[in-house]
């Protein structure tokens, strides 16, 4: 059969599975990709899922903890995600990206998927030798795929920081996928090549020790925490950790995607959540102890930003119990 040929028929299936592709989604520059399920994914039986998810707004029971096979890699785009690898909490800023190893549980403690943006690719990975590594549609040469399954498999490091290399390769990744032109299959495993070359160099440069989130912040949610009832103002959070309000809400920006205020608001309604668990503490208790101004305000912003009143969210999680 002539090459012209085949591209017509690779060409017309395309386009019949797309049509008839509900799991393609693109709404608000958001996309999910699945093998078995989206078209794009046919000549790609490695990837198994590609996507980029938009979050405008913190929506309960939207990420539970999951163990699943092949390795997951996430990007953060903008906001704040605190996440569970392994049973150990991370807190993920723009830029980070999360590494989950096959078999690994990973999740939010809560089930909460907070408001921000971030895009993913899990890839399944083929095991030789007990470790993972790049299967036959690698173009890396048997020695290199063996270097780079070993320092996965052996990887203690799955939080990475500062890495939007990660989210330029999956940006591309999909715009090949999306447009299918010429040699779009050999660049598209180039690309995967290119990524866990990538992630492999920066877990080898990179200690747990050493991640550049600035201790600052770190320091600063906790003293926020311990007196969350605190009318917090941007001079009074930017004075904790010595700095101007006007380089403290540039570096709140930068790094959490947020202004200083939406910043402290998220955190009273993570505080807040998980309060609202407890049956010994009543709505209004909760509101005060979390720094709103009175138990209607609370119950304003909480619906705003998880779609549930306080009660509602009690009710619901009793009910799951």
């Amino acid at each position: 059969m002539q090459l012209e040929q085949i591209s017509f028929l690779y060409r017309s299936l395309y386009s019949e599975l797309k049509f008839h592709d509900n799991l393609y989604i693109t709404h608000m520059n958001q996309f999910v990709l699945q093998h078995g399920k989206s078209a794009e994914m046919l000549l790609f039986p490695h990837i198994l899922e590609l996507g980029m998810k938009k979050n405008g707004s913190i929506q309960l029971n939207m990420f539970p903890t999951t163990i699943m096979e092949g390795l997951r890699i996430y990007h953060i785009i903008e906001g704040r995600f605190e996440w569970h690898i392994n049973h150990q909490p991370y807190v993920f800023y723009p830029g980070d990206v999360a590494l989950i190893m096959p078999d690994i549980p990973f999740g939010c403690d809560n089930d909460v998927l907070k408001i921000g943006s971030f895009t993913w690719i899990h890839l399944a990975l083929p095991k030789k030798d007990g470790h993972i590594q790049p299967g036959k549609w690698s173009g890396l040469s048997d020695s290199e795929a063996a270097a780079i399954g070993k320092i996965l498999s052996l990887n203690n490091l799955p939080a990475l920081s500062r890495f939007n290399e990660v989210g330029r390769i999956i940006k591309c990744i999909y715009t090949e996928l999306s447009e299918m032109e010429v040699a779009f299959q050999a660049r598209v495993n180039h690309q995967i090549d290119e990524l866990l070359i990538q992630i492999t160099r920066k877990m080898t440069q990179q200690t747990h020790s050493t991640r550049d989130f600035p201790k600052t912040f770190t320091q600063l949610e906790v003293l926020l925490r311990q007196d969350l009832a605190h009318q917090w103002t941007v001079e009074e959070m930017a004075g904790l950790v010595g700095m101007g309000t006007t380089l403290f809400t540039e570096k709140v920006k930068n790094y959490s995607g947020f202004s200083p205020i939406n910043y402290l608001i998220n955190i009273r309604i993570s505080e807040a959540i998980k309060l609202l668990k407890r049956v010994d503490i009543t709505v209004t208790n909760i509101a005060l102890d979390t720094g709103f101004y009175s138990s209607q305000h609370f119950s304003t912003t909480f619906k705003k930003l998880t779609g549930y009143r306080p009660s509602e969210f009690r009710k619901n999680h009793l009910r799951n119990i």
